[in-house]
């Protein structure tokens, strides 16, 4: 499902997830105080904003609490501003709200402050967190090269007690141009399954493709 997110701070953390995000189909918001960095993500993000995040009249202004999720990407030099701008998300009424954490102590006060979730870059890596905790149903993502990688993801509720031919998974070449490797079903693993196989409630799919076509799937099935 296309969802409207807001990223503040576009190091090489921030910068990876907005344009993670942008490619899977996702309106993205750029924020970040430093124009250089503003106009190396021109054409990478749907809008690049060079602003201050810490006021928050800048934030009213780009109706940031219209916005379904925002990430607030800062370094470890910018502690004090990542929790502030996190409290203002929050404050804002923004529902879901990511933050990336430099120590645990910063973690556990970015959670103490409302954060959603917490990410610790030394553990998860910018491009794995753009694809996880989306309402497409992505639960682990590794990237194979640019822009396609390998995802863990529910299926469809579309999808349940239809065969992998009939939903459209059965090969890269099938309706979603994606590949199922393997279903866990409960504690088993269903490897390379036929194309007969019938997906059930509580399935997980290990699914090859395009970044695109991941984002897509969610939105295509229930057409």
């Amino acid at each position: 499902m296309k969802k409207q997110v807001c990223v503040v701070g576009l190091g090489r953390f921030g910068s990876t997830i907005a344009r993670e995000l942008y490619q899977t189909g996702h309106d993205v918001l750029a924020i970040d105080i430093d124009e250089e960095k503003i106009q190396e993500m021109l054409g990478q993000v749907t809008y690049a904003v060079w602003a201050d995040a810490t006021n928050e009249s800048v934030l009213k202004e780009f109706e940031v609490s219209d916005y379904d999720v925002a990430v607030v990407a800062m370094g470890g030099n910018n502690i004090q501003t990542s929790i502030l701008v996190t409290a203002l998300m929050k404050g804002m009424g923004v529902p879901y709200v990511i933050a990336r954490a430099a120590s645990d102590i910063h973690g556990s006060t970015l959670e103490r402050i409302g954060a959603d979730k917490i990410i610790h870059p030394e553990m998860e890596s910018g491009v794995r967190a753009a694809h996880v905790g989306f309402d497409w149903g992505a639960l682990d993502y590794m990237p194979i090269v640019p822009n396609f990688g390998i995802c863990k993801m529910r299926p469809p509720a579309a999808m349940y007690h239809k065969t992998l031919e009939e939903a459209g998974l059965c090969n890269s070449s099938d309706r979603y141009n994606l590949s199922v490797m393997a279903i866990r079903r409960g504690r088993t693993y269903i490897m390379n399954p036929a194309d007969d196989e019938e997906v059930q409630p509580g399935d997980v799919l290990i699914v090859a493709g395009t970044n695109e076509h991941l984002g897509e799937l969610y939105e295509l099935a229930v057409e």
